[in-house]
């Protein structure tokens, strides 16, 4: 018996409208599982057009940038740190806290503490100051008995020269003593003496000549300039020739001095040794208003 084809429509409701008999006949694949589906097209629910879904933007995951990808940054937010605020700086923080300890120790660098560094300081500049005056008294010590002194006059001997009161100072580090120098000794008597030499060793010394001059090796000398305006050479007369390290020595005030003159009876003459001389008087530094120097005579240059 034959059979006349049948058509038979079929509605799927996942498959859409209904198909024809030539469809029938295919063989329909089996439906896929929900994680097998295909992509419905956009805006609609898969499998059912009709029905519009929500879209939601997938953003990329953040990733790190590359040194070269990464843009210049600044503060904060270049090494991604947090800032961080000092809190001594802070708008409305309170009084630092004390350095010093629990117990109430007081901190080394506090200037009220002695021990601290301004303490120190002191001492130190105390000591500095003690060590200063030490150094200075030891150098004046050490000049007045080596170098220099000083001498008051205490008599009217070496007027015009040098005045009752005057004070001098004197050179110990005399070396060669020589004609028409001031100088200070150990005198006949064993006391200080202020007297100027007038002939030195080897010299022959002699008073006086026509006109009532000292000479010296046979040169007269004008003593005008020194002597005291009463007063003339000498009132003795004498003749001595000075013996090798010895001095023959006057006053300028001759008619006042104790010197050579007064001593000739001695085995000596009455010359006094090089040995015997403490310096020479080179200043006048009292009172300030004669300060000045004691140079020697122009008239002694002509001696030889």
């Amino acid at each position: 018996m034959l059979l006349a084809p049948l058509s038979v429509s079929v509605r799927s409701p996942d498959i859409g409208p209904a198909v024809g008999s030539r469809q029938a006949g295919r063989r329909q694949p089996p439906p896929k599982d929900e994680g097998d589906r295909g992509l419905s097209p956009p805006g609609t629910c898969q499998g059912r057009p009709d029905i519009p879904m929500s879209v939601t933007e997938d953003k990329p995951e953040p990733r790190d940038l590359d040194a070269a990808e990464a843009p210049a940054l600044k503060g904060p937010e270049a090494t991604g740190d947090r800032e961080t605020v000092d809190p001594d700086s802070a708008p409305g923080a309170g009084p630092a806290a004390s350095p010093s300890g629990a117990d109430g120790a007081a901190d080394p660098a506090d200037p009220a503490d002695p021990a601290g560094p301004s303490g120190k300081g002191k001492k130190s500049a105390w000591w500095e100051s003690i060590l200063l005056v030490s150094t200075g008294v030891v150098a004046v010590v050490l000049v007045h008995l080596f170098v220099l002194d000083s001498f008051y006059i205490p008599s009217e001997s070496m007027e015009r020269t040098l005045l009752i009161n005057d004070r001098v100072i004197v050179n110990r580090l005399t070396g060669d003593l020589g004609r028409g120098e001031v100088v200070v000794f150990k005198g006949w008597d064993d006391t200080t003496t202020i007297k100027r030499v007038i002939g030195i060793g080897g010299d022959h010394v002699k008073c006086c000549d026509a006109k009532k001059r000292v000479t010296v090796n046979g040169v007269p000398i004008d003593e005008e300039a020194y002597l005291h305006p009463d007063d003339f050479p000498s009132q003795h007369k004498f003749d001595v020739t000075v013996p090798k390290g010895r001095l023959w020595l006057m006053g300028d005030h001759r008619a006042a001095s104790e010197d050579s003159r007064a001593f000739m009876d001695n085995r000596f003459q009455g010359t006094i040794s090089t040995d015997d001389v403490i310096g020479r008087a080179f200043a006048l530094y009292w009172p300030l208003s004669r300060v000045g120097t004691l140079p020697v005579p122009e008239t002694f240059s002509k001696v030889r």
